[in-house]
């Protein structure tokens, strides 16, 4: 997946994936004479799964939530 389409499933903006990607947070690699980024969707799955035991984790912890309006 391009960090275009990252983003999109997300629902953040390029420079927020790619801070990800930056970070590290999210393993990422480039490919090409370009050097643009890929993501494979297991990993991104993966990520998205670590994401879900965090908030959960912090929920439990007894941090607020805050809803969406």
């Amino acid at each position: 997946m391009t960090l275009a389409d990252v983003g999109e499933v997300l629902n953040i903006s390029s420079s927020q994936t790619y801070a990800l990607v930056r970070s590290g947070e999210l393993p990422a690699i480039q490919v090409g004479g370009r050097g643009q980024w890929r993501v494979e969707t297991q990993v991104l799955e993966d990520y998205i799964a670590r994401a879900y035991q965090k908030t959960a984790a912090s929920v439990k912890d007894g941090m607020h939530v805050e809803q969406e309006l």
